[in-house]
């Protein structure tokens, strides 16, 4: 009942949400040091998206984090209405202006724009690459570059990676301080690392994205 009681509450739901957060942004980390070996042509990359697709770790992974995406979809929604009850409709938007950054008022929305980017990214990339070995002539990587040449899907990825930092900008921060590991002065490292995460992880994806893009010119 303690148990319930707690995952019920709004702390536990926010430490659900960090821990889940936490668990999504190494993902980020993972996902781009794969993305990084497009740099050392066809052969490096589908070496690398091979051994991923056969670890079977990593495909354990993919089912908790799936299950980790939805659940932090889920919860965030449900805070953010329940923030929106409590508080009203009117106060809640004069007090979130003046006491909150933009990044964490737009949290909610940042979320359900990052999540149409990632059932585009499943449709467009996933799905075709998991079934790329049923066809020898369309390997993973000419999958990946031949999107890049598509200047319409180049701009919505670049600018998806841009609502992604919108959304860590808060998000990291704000993981941290729900599971009790920031203080005064903790805070400032955590803000650095923070800063440092973010501008790796979205100009990590984006340059790749425009390199592939302008190499294709």
């Amino acid at each position: 009942m303690n148990h319930y009681n707690f995952f019920s509450s709004s702390v536990g739901r926010k430490t659900v949400m960090a821990i889940t957060g936490f668990f999504l942004m190494i993902f980020l980390l993972l996902h781009l040091s794969v993305n990084l070996f497009l740099f050392s042509g066809e052969k490096a990359f589908n070496q690398a998206v091979f051994f991923m697709r056969k670890n079977i770790i990593i495909r354990i992974m993919e089912y908790v984090l799936a299950t980790g995406f939805i659940v932090h979809i889920l919860l965030g929604v449900k805070l953010h209405l329940d923030n929106k009850k409590i508080k009203g409709e009117v106060d809640y938007a004069m007090n979130s202006y003046s006491n909150t950054t933009f990044s964490s008022r737009t949290m909610v929305y940042t979320g359900i724009l990052i999540l149409c980017f990632l059932i585009l990214h499943l449709i467009h990339f996933m799905i075709p690459m998991k079934f790329s070995n049923h066809n020898y002539l369309i390997s993973d990587y000419n999958i990946v570059v031949s999107l890049f040449k598509n200047p319409f899907y180049t701009f919505v990825y670049v600018f998806s990676f841009l609502i992604l930092g919108i959304h860590l900008n808060h998000g990291f921060q704000s993981s941290f301080q729900s599971l009790g590991l920031s203080n005064e002065k903790r805070l400032i490292w955590i803000q650095r690392l923070g800063f440092l995460y973010i501008w790796f992880i979205c100009i990590g994806f984006s340059i790749i994205a425009i390199w592939f893009f302008l190499m294709n010119e």
